[in-house]
């Protein structure tokens, strides 16, 4: 599968896991899951963000970061290739930030469900025939 930074950040904050959340990471300990080359730095700033508006602590970030690099997911080397021709298609198509279409192009080209919680990229992964997990 290929994984959303969204569903990531589910996985780490207690109030926003799901059972569905959960199913997703017992699938990507199962089969391991890719991600865009953009996929680490978007969660660090994500996680970055939440510590310094006071939702999580520096430790919290420190143990989730440990935890997330436990798990088998390989970062896609054409996610760079890609930026500019595909990816952007795609943004523009489904009016989609670059960052999102980046997860939808990966998922599109490797032929894999897409696991996200953000409503724009599933409505969008829905139009091209791309599963979606993750709600």
């Amino acid at each position: 599968m290929v994984l959303d930074s969204s569903v990531a950040l589910a996985w780490i904050y207690p109030d926003e896991t799901t059972e569905e959340i959960k199913r997703v990471f017992a699938g990507i300990a199962e089969t391991g899951a890719s991600v865009p080359a953009l996929w680490r730095l978007e969660v660090a700033n994500a996680l970055t963000l939440a510590m310094r508006g006071g939702r999580i602590t520096a430790e919290l970030r420190a143990r989730a970061l440990a935890d997330l690099l436990l798990l088998d997911i390989s970062i896609d080397a054409a996610t760079d290739a890609n930026a500019w021709n595909a990816t952007l298609h795609l943004a523009d198509r489904f009016r989609l930030t670059v960052y999102d279409a980046a997860y939808l192009e990966l998922a599109q080209r490797r032929a894999l469900p897409l696991a996200s919680l953000d409503r724009a990229l599933r409505i969008a992964a829905g139009g091209l025939g791309v599963p979606v997990l993750g709600a």
